[in-house]
């Protein structure tokens, strides 16, 4: 089976780097599945999980991404990630609590209290957005 390699790049390490059978990832313009020879591409990334698949088994693997770039060319994918964790790597408590502070920020925003003037809603929406991506990514599910 073809490969293509795999490398997804955070500001602090290198997180993953592997040769792999296909990529699904969820770009700023939708959902791409990247296999080797691919046309080349650059495009941003939306704060999901990524889905690694290895063979023709439809082995996987989960990586959480919280947004960033990638480039391909037919030989390679490369990510640029502003966050980028695997599974084992994701702290499931502070996940949690990142998420209960973002929807409690979220719902102060909207109930108009006098400590709503001072919330940034888009923060508090990525903020949630990267929470439930870290405990998808996890093996949990939860509804935004």
């Amino acid at each position: 089976m073809a490969t293509i390699k795999l490398e997804i790049v955070s500001p602090d390490k290198v997180v993953y780097s592997a040769d792999i059978g296909m990529l699904i990832v969820r770009s700023t313009g939708g959902e791409l599945g990247i296999l080797p020879k691919h046309a080349p591409l650059v495009t941003g990334l939306e704060p999901h999980v990524m889905r690694v698949r290895f063979g023709a088994d439809r082995d996987e693997q989960l990586i959480a991404v919280a947004g960033g770039f990638m480039e391909v060319t037919p030989e390679k994918i490369t990510v640029l990630a502003t966050a980028a964790e695997q599974p084992i790597d994701i702290d499931i408590n502070r996940a949690k609590s990142a998420m209960d502070r973002a929807k409690q920020r979220i719902a102060e925003f909207h109930q108009g209290s006098s400590a709503s003037e001072d919330i940034d809603i888009t923060r508090a929406q990525l903020a949630l957005r990267r929470a439930l991506t870290r405990l998808r990514a996890a093996g949990m599910n939860f509804e935004e």
